[in-house]
């Protein structure tokens, strides 16, 4: 009898437990989610954070610089690296008169040329010596891109830039306009092929979006003129 009540106990017990707990649901092996990250997935993922935290601070597409466009002026400074011939190689500034001095070649012209247009010129002239002389040119430092403003800025000169620059970029570099600028009457001087131009820029109908394409792109020695 007493049997009889402990298994009456036992059966009631374990079916209020399982009715508390509820129902224990197994998870087919295909369906569970796998949480596991491989070593190829976490090099990946760094990869991905190194990209995103260095992107801001790449310098805008327009501003960018290609040495091998640039035309070299007078105090550019110029590497010339020949291949196994450390007595060839030098770093040099392009001189006022345009030319660079180089070992066996002697003086040779490297104003108005590109790194390219100059390397291929050091290539010719050694082959007097050298049968396939192996040159590469790097600019290393722009000094002749300059600008010059004159009359009613802040800080009138000459302007070392070392990028393409519009004309509302490089009033920025001199301060802006004194209290007494005459900004609608503003004249850039630029002289190509020998002949001088002028160039009328009117600063309010820029700002003010009436002539936008009067924000030109400065070159090699323009001069700003601000009545």
């Amino acid at each position: 009898m007493r049997t009889g009540r402990y298994m009456l106990w036992s059966i009631i017990t374990v079916s209020f437990l399982v009715s508390a707990c509820g129902v224990i649901r197994v998870v087919p092996k295909t369906q569970q989610t796998d949480h596991s990250v491989s070593t190829s997935d976490l090099k990946n993922s760094d990869e991905n954070k190194m990209v995103v935290s260095l992107s801001p601070s790449l310098p805008p597409a327009s501003l960018e610089f290609d040495s091998a466009d640039y035309i070299l002026g007078a105090e550019d400074l110029i590497e010339v690296m020949v291949w196994k011939n450390p007595d060839l190689s030098t770093t040099v500034f392009v001189r006022p008169d345009g030319k660079i001095s180089l070992p066996l070649i002697g003086d040779l012209q490297a104003a108005g040329l590109t790194s390219i247009e100059l390397r291929d010129s050091i290539k010719v002239l050694l082959r007097r010596y050298k049968k396939t002389p192996e040159v590469s040119v790097i600019v290393r430092e722009i000094n002749s891109f300059s600008i010059f403003f004159v009359g009613e800025v802040v800080q009138p000169g000459k302007i070392k830039l070392k990028s393409e620059t519009s004309f509302l970029q490089a009033m920025t570099l001199v301060g802006g306009f004194t209290e007494f600028a005459n900004v609608k009457n503003i004249v850039l001087l630029r002289r190509e092929n020998g002949q001088e131009q002028r160039i009328k820029i009117n600063y309010k109908d820029i700002v003010s979006g009436k002539n936008p394409d009067s924000n030109i792109m400065l070159k090699r020695g323009d001069t700003i003129l601000v009545p």
